[in-house]
């Protein structure tokens, strides 16, 4: 419109006129600028996120490719799931939102994210159907002689919230007419005595507590928000109840874990309350896992825990042991080792691992880029160091090959490949450390595992025994994750408490065995169980039983 005096008409009408369409104009401008706006917004976010999946998605292709490259692979790979995660939400945010502007105005195309094709829902679950009322006469002519010619089904997934019942056991009591005896059908087995907890609840708040690391004020408060107040200290009776009540099959695992020809050791800081601060305590895990060396004996994990971290603990929970130990280079460990240990000698198997650490330290590229990224100093790379992660992984690479072979193949091949390599190491080693000055870093490292040259190249003579002690580092990964959650340990005796659970979850789930479901099962069948059966309920033999699979 043009706002010059000459063009502007005279009669007010008109003017309000087209004032009002200049302003109808101007609103859909605006609406068609946002709408772009919000448009241009969807596509950038719809890319970013198909640019962050497909990061991941190669990341994720290179590592099954090529294997685990760098200590941090698994800890990237999460936040790169994570990351993923934000920019898809924020993708789908922002297309809603861009349908909403183009819904405002009718100049702008709709956009619409291309998502990979939906995966039908699984056939288990069971189908509810929700039938629509039909039409009763024609949208066209009005006739109401309509016959069905078929249907169209939509699936929705739901889920229908946690559901709480009383279950009442009822016994009924009969008089005899004769001798007027009363007969009565005897009580049900519970978990605890006089208890009013079910099984699946138990199993619920053990695995809340011990699984999923969620302190029982926590759990008390939103059973409370859902109708059923129970109180902390109800909570926790439960729980101690329970840990007794479980001790037989504690002690099974225990037994079949320290039967092991090879086990896996290490531990964890566990923060303990005391008066007014809190101490730092320790929580030990042993592990058996003879899988790696086609061993058919189910794998389990025994956690210990103590106040302090002094070398009397492992050797108090080994001193019935007698066979390969593989574990870091603690100094507590040093008398286990003696060769006139009884009941038998401990045989060292060291961890390349913790020995590659330091070197990958002062190799670490990708910290660098990292840092320099971030406008910081980057560090200084070290070419041995790099060197010794570069021959390090090769024999990683070999150990890949031959993961799950027998013990004598896995001997055979690490004899013809890994030991000229861990020979050319070692001669290498010992030339580059006489160059090095005794406070350098790279010759530390060096020394770290010169002086245990025997237990790093153990593994060479027998093919039971692992390149890295992994396996107990993944069992302890639930403490180290859960500590940020419940933040401390209450006393020594709720650390013993907390140790003993985590036997049992950690075992059931490295037999692949929902740990939940099988507590629940076993908490309804221990009070009757035979005692002379108790391996039964053990998490190996729990899938095979026909309880477990209606579970």
């Amino acid at each position: 419109m043009d706002a010059t005096p000459e063009a502007l008409p005279d009669d007010v009408d008109a003017l309000k006129a087209a004032l009002a369409a200049e302003r109808r104009q101007r609103l859909e401008d605006t609406a068609r600028i946002e709408a772009e706006l919000a448009v241009a917004r969807a596509k950038a976010s719809d890319d970013q996120a198909l640019i962050a999946h497909q990061q991941l998605q190669i990341e994720k292709l290179k590592r099954q490719l090529y294997g685990q490259r760098s200590e941090r692979a698994a800890r990237l790979l999460d936040q790169m799931e994570l990351t993923f995660e934000e920019l898809k939400s924020t993708a789908a945010e922002d297309e809603v939102a861009a349908e909403a502007a183009v819904a405002r105005t009718t100049a702008v195309a709709a956009f619409t994210r291309k998502r990979p094709a939906r995966r039908p829902l699984p056939e288990h679950l069971p189908r509810e159907r929700v039938v629509e009322p039909g039409p009763t006469a024609c949208s066209c002519c009005g006739s109401d002689r309509l016959r069905k010619l078929g249907e169209d089904v939509t699936e929705t997934l739901e889920v229908v919230p946690r559901q709480w019942k009383v279950i009442q056991h009822v016994r009924e009591k009969f008089t005899c007419r004769d001798c007027e005896r009363i007969s009565q059908a005897p009580a049900p087995f519970h978990v605890i005595a006089r208890g009013w907890a079910g099984p699946s609840l138990l199993a619920m708040i053990l695995f809340e507590k011990f699984g999923q690391h969620q302190p029982l004020n926590r759990q008390a408060e939103r059973y409370a928000r859902e109708g059923v107040p129970l109180s902390l200290s109800t909570l926790a009776d439960q729980v101690g109840a329970c840990c007794a009540v479980l001790a037989p099959l504690i002690r099974r695992i225990e037994a079949h874990v320290f039967a092991a020809e090879r086990l896996h050791g290490d531990d964890t800081t566990v923060p303990v309350l005391a008066k007014g601060r809190t101490d730092t305590g320790r929580c030990w895990a042993y592990v058996r896992d003879d899988r790696p060396f086609g061993g058919q004996d189910p794998p389990a994990a025994m956690f210990y825990y103590s106040r302090d971290r002094t070398g009397e603990h492992p050797q108090a929970h080994l001193a019935g042991y007698a066979g390969l130990f593989q574990a870091d280079a603690f100094g507590g460990y040093t008398k286990l080792y003696e060769p006139d240990r009884k009941p038998g000698p401990i045989l060292e198997a060291a961890c390349w691992v913790h020995a590659r650490r330091p070197f990958f330290a002062m190799a670490d590229l990708a910290e660098n880029a990292r840092r320099a990224a971030r406008g910081r100093t980057p560090g200084v790379i070290s070419p041995l160091a790099l060197e010794v992660v570069r021959r390090i992984d090769a024999l990683f690479e070999i150990e890949r090959s031959i993961n799950g072979q027998s013990a004598e193949q896995r001997r055979a091949v690490r004899q013809e490949v890994s030991a000229p390599l861990v020979v050319e190491l070692e001669g290498w080693l010992r030339e580059q450390r006489a160059r090095l000055s005794r406070g350098n870093d790279l010759a530390r490292a060096i020394d770290y595992m010169l002086k245990r040259w025997p237990a790093f190249t153990r593994f060479l003579d027998d093919g039971r025994i692992c390149l890295s002690n992994n396996t107990a580092e993944r069992a302890l990964r639930g403490i180290a994750l859960g500590r940020k959650s419940w933040l401390f340990a209450g006393s020594d005796r709720g650390g013993q408490r907390a140790a003993a659970m985590y036997s049992l979850i950690v075992t059931a789930k490295m037999n692949d065995v929902d740990p939940q479901a099988w507590l629940a099962d076993v908490l309804a069948r221990i009070a009757g169980h035979p005692a002379s059966k108790i391996d039964e309920l053990l998490p190996w033999h729990w899938r095979s039983t026909p309880r477990s699979q209606a579970a």
